[in-house]
């Protein structure tokens, strides 16, 4: 039977509990996560160094051998061909968050016929989590601890 491989694509700036959430219990699924931060053509600047979250990353998964976290720039069904990976995880938090990703899971599909999308939905707890809250919370001075796996100045 092959690897059943699965890529985690984001911008994950920043990566919140949520995130970890879905890679946590994807682990169940797959055989390997490898989490792809990606360079979002739509957000000009990052707010978080991407440096500084591939380090995050890192010391968060640093005891999964199953998950890798890598940073790419082209298109994630033809990085998921690269990978030799036959599947996009993907964390659903709402009916806006579906209607976007069912969209481009139709895109990745007709760009790699042999891609398949796996949606979890987001534990309740993580719901109202948003990478874009976040960065507002932190450029205002708030303690954004409670959202992130990991600690952040």
């Amino acid at each position: 039977m092959p690897k059943r491989i699965a890529i985690f694509p984001g911008s994950f700036d920043p990566f919140t509990k949520g995130h970890h959430d879905i890679v946590q219990r994807g682990l169940k699924i797959f055989d390997e996560i490898v989490i792809a931060i990606g360079y979002n053509s739509k957000k000009q600047n990052r707010y978080f160094d991407i440096d500084l979250m591939v380090n995050k990353l890192e010391e968060t998964f640093q005891n999964e051998s199953k998950v890798s976290i890598i940073v790419y720039n082209k298109l994630t069904s033809n990085l998921a061909k690269d990978l030799g990976a036959g599947f996009l995880l993907r964390g659903l938090r709402n009916t806006t968050d579906f209607e976007y990703e069912n969209s481009i899971a139709q895109v990745n599909k007709y760009l790699n016929e042999g891609l398949e999308s796996v949606f979890l939905i987001t534990a309740p707890e993580y719901a109202a989590i948003s990478s874009t809250i976040i960065r507002e919370v932190h450029k205002f001075r708030g303690n954004v601890d409670e959202f992130l796996p990991y600690t952040i100045e």
